[in-house]
């Protein structure tokens, strides 16, 4: 039973961190002629789960996921590349979409800000029509990210670092501000967090956020054979009192939502339902990462 635990432990350990977009910035590399760092580079792993499902035809339809990953895609090994580390990731994008979606439907004035997009196409795959959409990143994934994407009226791509709550000042104004961060919190500590929505709370009047956390326990447990270290992340944070976080602010949260919703899993095979299942739902899951909604 020990033995089943740990291993249950691992796997569930290393498809969480292989699904985040790293955020920090360490050594320089290059990544097929970009200039690139290793944080950077690990943008391309969610790419290749989003595009591993899309051609299934099966939770998340991602064209542009496909035709970058055609395009700039390498070789992975290991859990990288396995099909419930994909699924994972897909259904956590599309819970993050029909969030958005719902924003949107709401309220189509708003300004939308994903904050680490990497190389996501959410503004694609959104269903609804927005005013304006900006995508923020580092530069060098910005500048990546400009050779698939074109600006537009309603379509911009800013460069921005969260931890440095100064730069949202630069952002677009607007009276309302649907943000999106995912895969972000967990390298941000807890006062640049603060302070990042400080920054939020002062510049826009009203803020519906989403975003996913790390629990202590699921920073805890991430040591255990962590993914993440192989490109220089050592130090991840995490949060069990979002009440904490947001003291003194004017945000609340608003509800808790579920990664993995039935109707989602249930377009699983009956195989992988099962298995998928075992990890992914539930309370354990539930005990090492979490995501909430957040207002003002």
């Amino acid at each position: 039973m020990k033995q089943f635990c740990k291993s249950l432990l691992e796997c569930s350990i290393v498809t969480l961190e292989y699904s985040f977009q790293i955020f920090n910035t360490t050594l320089p590399i290059t990544c097929y002629n970009i200039p690139m760092n290793e944080v950077n580079k690990t943008l391309f792993i969610p790419l290749y789960g989003k595009s591993k499902v899309s051609k299934q035809k099966i939770i998340l339809d991602d064209p542009m996921a496909e035709k970058i990953w055609a395009e700039e895609g390498f070789e992975l090994s290991g859990k990288s590349k396995s099909k419930w580390l994909a699924y994972n990731m897909a259904m956590r994008a599309r819970v993050f979409d029909d969030w958005t979606d719902s924003m949107l439907e709401a309220d189509g004035d708003s300004l939308v800000l994903h904050i680490g997009c990497g190389l996501d196409s959410r503004c694609k795959r959104v269903k609804r029509p927005y005013k304006v959409w900006v995508d923020c990143d580092f530069p060098d994934v910005i500048e990546v990210r400009k050779q698939y994407y074109s600006e537009s009226d309603n379509y911009k791509m800013q460069v921005l670092d969260a931890s440095d709550a100064s730069q949202i000042k630069n952002l677009p104004d607007s009276k309302t501000a649907i943000i999106v961060l995912e895969g972000i919190s967990m390298y941000l500590t807890h006062e640049q967090l603060h302070n990042f929505f400080e920054a939020l709370q002062a510049k826009y009047s009203k803020l519906h956020i989403l975003m996913d956390v790390y629990t202590e326990f699921g920073v805890r447990a991430s040591k255990f054979k962590n993914p993440v270290n192989d490109v220089g992340v050592t130090k991840l944070y995490g949060i069990d009192d979002i009440a904490a976080i947001l003291e003194g602010l004017n945000i609340t949260c608003k509800a808790e939502h579920s990664f993995t919703p039935s109707e989602l899993v249930e377009q699983l095979k009956p195989s992988d339902k099962r298995f998928f299942k075992l990890l992914f739902t539930g309370s354990f899951y539930r005990k090492i990462y979490r995501l909430f909604e957040l207002e003002s």
